[in-house]
């Protein structure tokens, strides 16, 4: 007899916020949040704030009251933070399963089919375990599909009963845990199809589970009805183990303040070149066109707006940051109107491709191509690897930068610059 299939989806709780704990315990206990680009809105809630009422994407001025009354400890965006405890949470997982997903930054799934007996227990263990090696609490739901982990996955972080672990096939009322679950949160069911499902009397997970496949499948697709078969324990959906390779790569932030300047612009385009380039090389690949963009702030009523976008095709597929920048640069000219009060610019390098087999040209090769460029290309990136982000830059992307992202109230980057490692005194 094969053995019972067991899925577990490990999902970090209030990950954003747990990672600001790491590196300050004394925030154990005290509600913390995160905010957007430029500190605008509530993109992360500890479930301290959840509880005092703090609601997710409300403007950060629109909740200063609440933050005080509270004592609410505010961080801004520290994705370079966030990405490498990911990075650690992942490593850690990866040593509990033959096969692992990484689904997002804070959640993957695991194939525990025919590891554990007690496959609760083991589940367990790996919770301590992430937490132990990396301070992130995570819990866990089992199921023998991928939806079913879900929501076993949700009900473990509702109820502080289940410990963090919930395997939903072992459980004695399935049909209750389902009833527990709206509709609505069911993966793989949106806001639209949640309100179609309303309209026939739909609310609940069970509901939907017990609907006629003919009904789904003609009012849902086949979308729905693998959602449908996943949630009667029918396996629809693989674990995908191999990353697929990303079609584009794009850099681009918001300005801190309004630009009006065509070189803060360039400044910028040559900030977010840069960062998309490293990404690029780091893949391995290479891009054959960019795109650059520009726009004002739509939210200003009474201002001029402007918004536009082109693409240039590259001489030959490079990831080589100079040629591709020099592309860039040429097509925000074009782009650049003065007058305006600019909010943001971006970049997305297109057209990918393995760097190991590139299309050539005859008529003009890759930059990168020669062994001299290669080499400053691999110069630059260890010496960034090695002593932190923009050790070494380029000058395009100026010094002062008056146009960067506001990030008043930023962690440091603990575990990825050599400046703001923590200090430890004996």
């Amino acid at each position: 007899m094969p053995p019972r299939r067991v899925l577990a989806l490990v999902d970090c709780n209030s990950f954003y916020a747990s990672c600001e704990r790491v590196f300050v315990p004394a925030l154990a206990d005290q509600p913390v949040v995160v905010l957007s680009n430029n500190d605008g809105c509530i993109i992360a809630r500890s479930a301290e704030a959840k509880a005092v009422g703090i609601p997710m994407g409300k403007p950060a001025f629109a909740c200063r009251e609440l933050f005080r009354r509270h004592r609410v400890a505010v961080f801004s965006s520290n994705y370079a933070l966030y990405g490498d405890l990911s990075a650690r949470v992942m490593q850690t997982l990866a040593r509990f399963a033959p096969s692992l997903e990484v689904y997002s930054i804070d959640e993957a799934f695991l194939d525990l089919t025919g590891l554990p007996q007690d496959v609760v227990a083991y589940s367990r263990r790996i919770r301590d375990t992430v937490r132990q090696w990396t301070g992130i609490p995570v819990s866990i739901g089992l199921g023998p599909t991928k939806t079913l982990a879900k929501v076993a996955n949700k009900l473990a972080k509702m109820d502080p009963a289940h410990g963090g672990v919930l395997d939903f096939a072992a459980s004695p009322q399935p049909d209750a845990l389902l009833e527990s679950v709206g509709v609505a949160d069911v993966w793989g069911i949106g806001r639209r199809y949640a309100a179609m499902l309303a309209r026939h009397g739909v609310e609940n997970a069970r509901q939907f589970r017990d609907l006629p496949r003919a009904f789904v499948q003609k009012r849902m697709t086949v979308g729905g009805l693998h959602t449908l078969l996943e949630l009667r324990g029918v396996p629809c959906i693989e674990l995908e183990t191999a990353v697929a390779a990303p079609k584009s790569v794009v850099a681009s932030r918001s300005f801190g303040q309004p630009v009006l300047a065509v070189a803060d612009l360039r400044e910028a385009l040559a900030v977010y070149v840069t960062r998309a380039t490293e990404r690029l090389r780091r893949r391995g690949m290479v891009a054959s066109g960019v795109t650059v963009w520009v726009q004002t702030n739509t939210f200003i009523a009474g201002e001029p707006q402007y918004a536009n976008s082109a693409f240039a095709a590259l001489p030959a597929a490079t990831s080589h940051t100079g040629q591709i920048l020099a592309s860039a640069l040429a097509v925000l000219e074009r782009l650049f109107r003065p007058g305006y009060r600019y909010k943001k610019t971006g970049v997305m390098l297109s057209g990918l491709e393995p760097a190991g087999c590139r299309q050539g040209s005859l008529l003009a090769p890759a930059p990168d191509a020669d062994p001299k460029a290669a080499r400053l290309m691999a110069v630059l990136d260890k010496t960034n690897a090695r002593w932190g982000r923009d050790a070494l830059r380029l000058a395009a992307g100026g010094i002062g930068q008056p146009w960067k992202m506001k990030q008043a109230a930023r962690s440091p980057r603990y575990s990825t610059c050599w400046q703001e490692l923590p200090v430890v005194r004996a």
